[in-house]
């Protein structure tokens, strides 16, 4: 996909952050859009937001973890528009929490939506993408697709199922000699509020801290926006990559994965009880 000037994009989660971001930068392009999320505040936001643009925007309350809604909204897209080029499964969530201590229920509310919310999305959209002549698939993993890092087992379970998912979707597509082609996309540290969305639950002594603190310190290392995101995204759309890194940090750390494919896991160790010491030395002089 070279051009996105009269084309159909869907994209999930697209109330905030990456998502919004891309929506936007689509419409200044005369992307037409079908736009989705759980929440329908967001929605009408950016909707009002594209009022200006001549290009057509429709929008859809989804949960992306309910199949049907999932294949309710791919239906929906092409009765509105006519068609639909582009699926960009971006909707998703954090949780904090160690193995030992993370319920079930927590691990399989994360897992449908980062997860099998990607599975359903792209499933639902795939045969409307091919009768296109012109489709593509974009799936959002992260970073943590690439590297394991404490209290997050169950974000890395599903980033790297993503990044599976679609590196054999895109192999498929290529021997298919397909007209859709597919990017995965590992965002490193973006400004975005997932971390102020995400579920903390019990991460012992390994990261201490707050709700409040934790979301504070995303924060501050996040270096990219969401702009900045959506940009790299789309200019790998039509270079047709199969994979996007996002920001500095994660080009850093998916280098040093390359270079100590399991050596990279002892400076990330080291770097928690870094933290832990921090933490300890805090509280001792606040007492």
């Amino acid at each position: 996909m070279k051009r996105f000037y009269g084309k159909v994009a869907a994209i999930t989660g697209a109330g905030s952050g990456i998502g919004r971001a891309t929506a936007m930068l689509l419409a200044k392009k005369g992307c037409h859009l079908a736009l989705s999320d759980i929440d329908e505040n967001s929605l009408k936001d950016i909707a009002i937001d594209l009022r200006d643009y001549p290009v057509r925007v429709t929008t859809h309350v989804v949960n992306v973890s309910r199949r049907n809604e999932v294949y309710r909204y791919a239906d929906q897209c092409v009765k509105e528009h006519g068609q639909v080029n582009l699926i960009m499964n971006n909707a998703g969530v954090g949780l904090g929490e160690t193995v030992d201590a993370m319920s079930y229920d927590n691990f399989e509310w994360l897992m449908n939506i980062n997860f099998w919310g990607v599975v359903y999305g792209t499933k639902a959209f795939l045969p409307y993408l091919k009768q296109s002549g012109d489709g593509h698939v974009i799936n959002i993993s992260s970073i943590f697709g690439i590297i394991g890092v404490p209290t997050q087992s169950a974000y890395n379970a599903a980033k790297f199922a993503v990044r599976g998912f679609t590196e054999s979707l895109r192999e498929e597509l290529d021997i298919e000699r397909s007209c859709v082609s597919a990017t995965c996309v590992h965002p490193g540290g973006v400004k975005t509020n997932i971390a102020r969305n995400s579920r903390m639950g019990d991460m012992g002594n390994i990261a201490p801290g707050s709700k409040e603190e934790i979301t504070e310190l995303f924060d501050r290392i996040a270096r990219s926006t969401p702009e900045q995101a959506a940009n790299a995204i789309l200019h790998a759309v039509r270079k047709n990559r199969r994979r996007v890194l996002i920001g500095n940090d994660a080009t850093i750390l998916d280098a040093g994965q390359r270079l100590m494919p399991a050596g990279y896991q002892r400076p990330l160790e080291a770097l928690f009880r870094m933290r832990q010491g921090r933490q300890k030395m805090s509280s001792q002089s606040s007492q």
